[in-house]
């Protein structure tokens, strides 16, 4: 019987997420039995990396006290209430609403949805968390990507942000610190944002996933937390401070003038009811994660900042390689120097080395460079091994291409 095979939507065609596209081809190269090394994927419990006790218990008696069933839309009420002491404690003033979601991606998702109608555009951090570009995509919206400032420690370019906003512009997202540069941003640049969402009525998508894993004594300033009046939506969950990206549990934060976003935080209230909830039991770890003992943090920071000082140093040690210290996060994305394609060097990284990064293109960069993203997760053997395989290839790779070095 012949039947005509099925269209799948346009709004698909777009989407790509690099972090998972890469591991199709790790997959295939794992089959021949080659040592893989693993620099991709951000997920801290693949490495020497584990969550609060506290949090994990807490969970657990949630599911033997049988709260297995539909949380309130918006989530339980306790954790939303140590959700809102959590944004007093970042400085956050003028709250109107707060939402549990299943993970932080959910979110971005539900708050892009209700705010941006097709053909509309919202402002995008390049590079960037890929999420935002599928969910741009799915939503039919229009591109519009803002570069960070590589020579400027990978700071949101201002004045570009200022030249792409147009009549159809919606919103700002901000990744702070960023995926996937582990930059942390300055006062000033945050100010700056402020006065550009101010001035042209936009609302800051404020992602700040990572705000607790930090290098070099360095703190986290929640943009929220520096004007009453700006529109704000600040992203935060469990998944990377509190090492349990599994658990799925995220939340929006909204600030700013009610008589502004009244009518939009009506409408994200309209999808959160509609999708019924977000993960219940693992809502019941919210409030002892944000309020118990944060000593892990310690602990995480500390094995971070001796990861990232070795990824910096062997990095730039290599010829061809330049690397921006991250202040944050465990991300590094180092510039590749003299190649043509970031995506055909990481293939072949991968298939000869068994090391596995993410190619820049994938998260988007300032046309004509080339970049590849490590996750510096691993403990400081699986790095070494992996950043001598790096340097060893890459000498080799610039030999096969020569017209790639005299680019």
């Amino acid at each position: 019987m012949n039947q005509r095979k099925i269209v799948p939507a346009i709004r698909t065609d777009n989407i790509t997420y690099a972090v998972r596209d890469i591991v199709v081809l790790a997959n295939e190269v794992a089959k021949s039995g080659k040592e893989m090394l693993y620099l991709n994927i951000g997920d801290p419990n693949l490495f020497d990396f584990q969550p609060p006790l506290h949090l994990v218990k807490a969970t657990y008696d949630a599911m033997m006290k049988n709260f297995n069933g539909y949380a309130p839309s918006s989530g339980i009420k306790e954790a939303v209430s140590a959700i809102e002491k959590e944004a007093e404690r970042k400085g956050i003033k003028n709250v109107h609403d707060i939402f549990v979601t299943t993970g932080a991606s959910e979110a971005i998702d539900i708050c892009l949805t209700a705010l941006v109608n097709d053909g509309e555009n919202v402002l995008t951090p390049t590079p960037g968390y890929p999420l935002y570009t599928a969910i741009a995509s799915k939503l039919q919206m229009m591109e519009n990507p803002y570069y960070l400032n590589e020579q400027n420690g990978w700071l949101p370019d201002i004045d570009d942000i200022k030249s792409k906003i147009n009549k159809k512009t919606k919103a700002i997202i901000l990744i702070n610190p960023n995926n996937p540069t582990g930059s942390l941003y300055t006062k000033e640049n945050l100010q700056a944002i402020i006065d550009l969402a101010l001035e042209y009525d936009l609302v800051i998508f404020a992602d700040e996933i990572y705000d607790k894993l930090l290098f070099d004594g360095k703190k986290h300033i929640s943009i929220g937390s520096m004007n009453k009046d700006v529109s704000c939506v600040t992203f935060g969950g469990l998944s990377k401070n509190y090492m349990v990206p599994g658990f799925r549990i995220g939340w929006g934060i909204v600030s700013g003038r009610k008589e502004i976003l009244s009518n939009y935080i009506e409408a994200i209230n309209k999808i959160l009811r509609a999708r019924l909830s977000a993960n219940h039991p693992e809502q019941y770890g919210i409030k002892i994660s944000l309020e118990g003992d944060q000593s892990h943090l310690v602990e995480a920071n500390a094995k971070l900042t001796s990861r990232r000082n070795m990824t910096v140093e062997m990095l730039n040690s290599i010829e061809g390689i330049s690397c921006i210290k991250p202040e944050g996060a465990f991300y590094a994305f180092p510039q590749l120097h003299g190649i043509e394609s970031d995506a055909q060097f990481v293939a072949q990284l991968i298939k000869e080395t068994g090391v596995v990064v993410v190619p820049g293109s994938g998260f988007g960069q300032v046309p004509g460079t080339n970049h590849f993203r490590v996750v510096f997760l691993p403990n400081e053997k699986i790095l070494e091994k992996a950043y001598n395989a790096i340097g060893d290839f890459l000498q080799k790779y610039m030999k096969k291409y020569p017209k790639s070095a005299e680019v």
